[in-house]
């Protein structure tokens, strides 16, 4: 019997405080785990067993999370001596010589690196279906995806491998698949945790990174050791009040929520997903918050899709230029897939004053939608449009290469708002379907203002507790 399968990372580093375990015990576990499930789920594309076994056995640094196993994602976040493919082959001899300031500040904390998870090629698509990693499946229903593009991160999660992994977010990639997965995702608001050195304004700040978790005070305490700005940073986020560990044991007070059910993109919104967004209005009316409809609207929001896909293209083609001067080879169609390559055409089409066009129009919209919160606490809406769809869905049909884009955008239509404006977001399972898939709300909060989302989070899942759910694959 596995004994610590069950327990958050925040658990795991306090029984190697009180010595009643080891770091290696519990990386030993998490090998064991990932050897067991990996098969079935394509979740860790990577392993560093054996380095990661020495770095238990070493003198580890004294941290919030000393000893406890942990997962990167194969996108963006560079770990010294380590293949950062992007989920692409044209990135399998990508090998950074340097650890990126993120990943110095997760080993800083004391945590033990086990490998890296799957993620779609260039973190394109809400699924995790690459032709050069494979498909990543959804413990609760290996028919289904995990969402993306942090898929591998939650199945791993989810699963029981690790307590808790890294994600990143450019626009709903860790809200995503939390909801899929039955787990926690909090994007944190724009500039929160560092994007450096490599890294400096890839898709116009759409992009952020933290992680996916069982519980809300391992996002908490991670943010903790994760966030504040690096050297050179242009951009900062407002300075938090105090450590968010301290914010998950503080009650919300009586909060103002106001729900968004119109969808960006005009879809229909599945049955499930408006049951969980009502489902969890009542049990916020029950815990004496105040809850009204209203509608997240602003002038001019009907172009902000094109705007964002504009911005959003540009980052693909510096994505891949930059990966390709980091490799010292060109990019040639024959090297991506139809999808991936046809996004890189599309931003290359789109020239300089489209681009420039489309950022100001995306600050004049981040603008606007900071009003929305004058008088709100925090939003409610569908983190997705439905529960996890079938593996293959977003498959490009012969001829068709751009229609993944459209089908990913009405997925996932509520996410790329938080990005846009840089706000603060975050997925929390409070719903399951009847055919028990796990079914995501996504909560917007006020630009800088994590601590109200851990608070009302912590009061939720005490309230409603999901930890102890079990995938059909786990432990």
């Amino acid at each position: 019997m596995d004994p610590f399968v069950s327990l958050d990372a925040t658990a795991q580093a306090e029984l190697v405080r009180r010595r009643e375990a080891t770091p290696l015990e519990l990386v030993d576990a998490a090998i064991a785990r990932i050897e067991r499930h990996n098969p079935t789920l394509n979740a860790v594309v990577q392993t560093h067993f054996d380095q990661a076994r020495e770095r238990a056995r070493g003198l580890l640094p004294t941290g919030p999370f000393t000893g406890v196993p942990f997962l990167l994602k194969d996108l963006l976040t560079a770990q010294e001596g380590h293949p950062l493919t992007h989920g692409s082959r044209f990135g399998k001899d990508h090998v950074p010589d340097q650890d990126s300031e993120l990943v110095k500040r997760l080993r800083r904390s004391g945590l033990v690196v086990l490998g890296k998870t799957n993620t779609p090629e260039m973190g394109l698509l809400p699924t995790t279906e690459s032709e050069f990693l494979g498909p990543c499946r959804n413990p609760w229903d290996t028919t289904r995806s995990p969402g993306g593009a942090s898929g591998g991160a939650a199945a791993a999660v989810a699963s029981g491998m690790v307590p808790f992994a890294h994600a990143t977010d450019s626009g709903g990639s860790i809200r995503i698949p939390a909801a899929a997965c039955g787990l926690f995702g909090l994007k944190p608001t724009r500039g929160r945790n560092p994007l450096g050195g490599d890294i400096a304004d890839a898709y116009h700040w759409l992009i952020t990174e933290h992680a996916l978790t069982r519980s809300v005070r391992d996002s908490a305490a991670l943010l903790d050791v994760t966030c504040g700005a690096d050297a050179g940073t242009p951009y900062q986020a407002p300075a938090k009040a105090r450590p968010y560990v301290q914010e998950v044991n503080t009650p919300p007070g009586r909060l103002r929520i106001r729900i968004a059910l119109r969808n960006p993109m005009g879809a229909t919104v599945h049955p499930e997903c408006l049951a969980a967004v009502h489902g969890a209005a009542r049990l916020l009316e029950d815990l004496g918050h105040f809850v009204d409809e209203g509608s997240l609207e602003v002038p001019g929001d009907d172009a902000v899709g094109q705007h964002f896909i504009t911005v959003w293209t540009a980052g693909v083609v510096y994505g891949i230029d930059a990966l390709a001067e980091r490799i010292g080879r060109s990019p040639e169609a024959s090297h991506f897939e139809p999808f991936t390559w046809a996004l890189y055409q599309y931003g290359l089409d789109q020239g300089l004053s489209a681009y420039l066009l489309a950022s100001t129009e995306l600050q004049r919209y981040s603008r606007a939608a900071l009003r929305h919160f004058e008088d709100v606490d925090a939003w409610l809406m569908p983190t997705l449009n439905e529960p996890a769809p079938r593996l293959g869905t977003f498959s490009a049909p012969p001829g068709e290469p751009m229609a993944p884009l459209l089908r990913a955008a009405a997925y996932a239509s509520y996410c790329p708002l938080a990005n846009t404006a840089g706000l603060p977001a975050m997925s929390v399972p409070l719903h399951w379907s009847s055919d028990g898939l796990p079914v995501g709300v996504q909560f917007m909060g006020r630009l800088g203002d994590e601590a109200t989302l851990f608070r009302l989070a912590a009061q939720l899942e005490a309230a409603c507790p999901w930890a102890g759910r079990r995938p059909a694959v786990f432990g």
